[in-house]
């Protein structure tokens, strides 16, 4: 199995070096062991549980690799990481069983690292049809929901348990 780590790309030269994005030092919190929304690394990113649960169940995938396109990718590793975001994707869906699930690749201002977000969706979860981001930041970043400790364990097992089932 190929590891896909650090694979520097030509063109994005960011990849190359040490990173300060949020995203990188999310990831660097994971590594260390410091990040308590860490559900599972997977070989080309990591699954967590989103900080703020407006939308039960959101969650993200972060790249390992700092990269702010898919096409900067190499592309055994820009495949395997589609397929592990599909993966990813299928578990969040069967372990909040929302409605629909949207699907967003991200990154702006001091996080252009790719990631996806997950947003588990469920009929009339926002005043009207669209996406989540009609809704204001200090609706969506509110603290009340920031979910418990107790919240957080079992999101994180209902998405690990659905991990396990389907990485068989």
């Amino acid at each position: 199995m190929p590891d896909f780590s650090s694979n520097p790309t030509p063109e994005n030269p960011s990849s190359q070096a040490p990173c300060t994005c949020g995203v990188c030092q999310r990831i660097a919190q994971t590594r260390q062991g410091k990040n308590p929304y860490f559900v599972r690394e997977l070989e080309t990113g990591y699954v967590v549980i989103g900080d703020h649960q407006r939308f039960p169940g959101y969650s993200l995938f972060l790249c390992k690799q700092h990269a702010t396109e898919l096409h900067f990718l190499e592309k055994d590793f820009r495949d395997k990481f589609l397929q592990e975001m599909a993966l990813t994707a299928e578990a969040v869906y069967r372990a909040f069983q929302p409605d629909k699930l949207n699907y967003e690749l991200l990154g702006a201002g001091n996080n252009k690292h790719m990631h996806w977000h997950f947003y588990p969706r469920r009929e009339h979860d926002t005043p009207a049809p669209g996406p989540v981001w009609q809704l204001s930041a200090s609706e969506l970043y509110d603290p009340a929901w920031l979910p418990s400790p107790e919240e957080l364990d079992r999101m994180k097992k209902r998405l690990n348990e659905e991990l396990d089932r389907l990485l068989l």
